[in-house]
């Protein structure tokens, strides 16, 4: 795979919004483009200054992020010791600057052509983990389904590390 880079004076910000879910889905012009039961639902977010370097760092975090319950209900098991899913779905709206005004900017959120590339990359990169990884369409209108479990709402921001 080619490698991804950005403009040097950009910040690495790349962005996942987490959600433990026990179903969710994504639909687009009506048909479902992924589905699973137990796992997490991903929103990942790519800031015009990410890397490879912060989809690599983001993803060994949410493989290993422990927020399924063990045996004694605590919050101790990664999604792959569960027996989850990833569902991921890109989102560049987690980049709304809604600081000035009432309509947001999004002159942080990357490019399409490095957000999609990035995005893809990060897919394929938790396509090799050995759980299940379904998918939105990149810069599709979606309808995403989801039942919460907790509920359990995490953010990771590869600008933290």
């Amino acid at each position: 795979m080619e490698v991804i880079e950005s403009s040097p004076e950009a910040i690495s910000t790349m962005r996942l919004v987490i959600q433990r879910v026990s179903e969710a889905s994504v639909t687009v012009n009506e048909t479902v483009t992924g589905s699973i039961g137990t796992g997490l639902l991903v929103f990942a977010g790519i800031g015009k200054g990410d890397t490879q370097e912060d989809a690599n760092y983001l993803l060994d975090k949410l493989l290993g992020l422990r927020v399924f319950p063990d045996e004694n209900g605590k919050m101790n098991r990664n999604v792959h010791a569960a027996g989850g899913a990833l569902l991921i779905v890109s989102q560049f709206t987690l980049y709304a600057d809604c600081r000035r005004g009432r309509r947001p900017s999004f002159d942080p959120a990357a490019p399409v052509e490095l957000a999609q590339a990035l995005y893809h990359y990060f897919l394929e990169a938790a396509r090799r983990a050995p759980i299940p990884v379904e998918a939105g369409v990149f810069q599709a209108s979606m309808q995403v389904r989801l039942v919460n479990e907790g509920p359990v709402t995490i953010w990771l921001d590869s600008a933290e590390r």
